[in-house]
């Protein structure tokens, strides 16, 4: 019998660009093990494949994420003590992973929101780096209704998102509120009729500029993002002496440098920080 995780994550690679879907649209694409571990894995390809530039992250049929499937977690009771123990060598479990997995990555993801995107899969989406919803989609942080508190790096990524009390009150009433409303409280980045068109062509800008550069921006920000100012001062210094005389920076040099000439390709994204 074929492992269901083998097709509940979709990964297509064109142009440096993996484009991972979540494919159990039947479940709205409610998270269960097989759903859960091939996130996890497909994520882990990805960190290893030096040609990918960028992500995005979407989900198959009529919603992003609906959170996960309760109905599959009491019908596998092991689930619980496999995803939500944390081994002591471990920073995160690993139902942390399969949100924070997304930023960890060392290139950009950007999440596709439509439909509906609750629990968790709203933890998966605030832990991308960009999110461009349709104006219709419903989000919502649900794990009050299971008498639960978001625990996939939530608390992470809230708190570098939006305000405490925004937070709290979301959390606390696991009320649902529309895409525009996210938008005004820093959990969604854009709106757009067109989501995944909007999120190509961010992710299209993005793999045009040198693949270290971008590796490296995100790893400053998630260093010095809240950061003291003379700790954030020190990793810029740091990143930038790391970036400085490396092949792919020499030609971005040479591409800003020559105008209209053609511009040379960059190499491969290089794992230096």
């Amino acid at each position: 019998m074929n492992d269901p995780s083998e097709s509940r994550v979709l990964c297509n690679v064109r142009d440096h660009i993996a484009f991972v879907s979540l494919n159990r649209a039947d479940k709205h694409n409610g998270l269960d093990m097989p759903m859960m571990l091939a996130i996890i894995a497909t994520a882990r390809r990805i960190r290893k494949d030096r040609s990918i530039r960028a992500v995005v992250l979407s989900g198959d049929g009529p919603s992003f994420c609906a959170g996960m499937d309760f109905r599959a977690v009491s019908q596998n009771p092991s689930m619980v003590p496999r995803f939500f123990l944390k081994w002591p060598w471990r920073k995160q479990n690993p139902a942390q992973e399969v949100a924070h997995c997304w930023r960890d990555l060392p290139v950009p993801v950007i999440c596709v929101i439509h439909g509906n995107c609750f629990g968790a899969g709203m933890q998966i989406a605030l832990a991308c780096d960009y999110r461009i919803a349709t104006p219709a989609a419903s989000l919502a942080i649900m794990e009050m209704k299971w008498g639960l508190i978001p625990d996939m790096s939530g608390m992470v990524t809230l708190s570098r998102l939006t305000r405490i009390d925004i937070a709290q009150e979301l959390t606390m009433t696991g009320r649902q509120f529309p895409a525009t409303e996210a938008l005004q409280y820093g959990l969604v980045s854009r709106l757009s009729e067109q989501p995944m068109a909007a999120a190509q062509a961010l992710a299209e800008q993005i793999v045009q500029q040198s693949p270290d550069a971008v590796a490296a921006a995100k790893y400053l920000y998630r260093k010095t993002w809240k950061a003291d100012t003379w700790k954030a001062l020190r990793w810029e210094r740091w990143v930038q002496f790391r970036l400085m005389g490396r092949r792919n920076q020499m030609i971005a040099m040479k591409n800003g440098l020559a105008k209209d000439q053609p511009k040379k390709p960059f190499e491969q994204r290089r794992s230096f920080l």
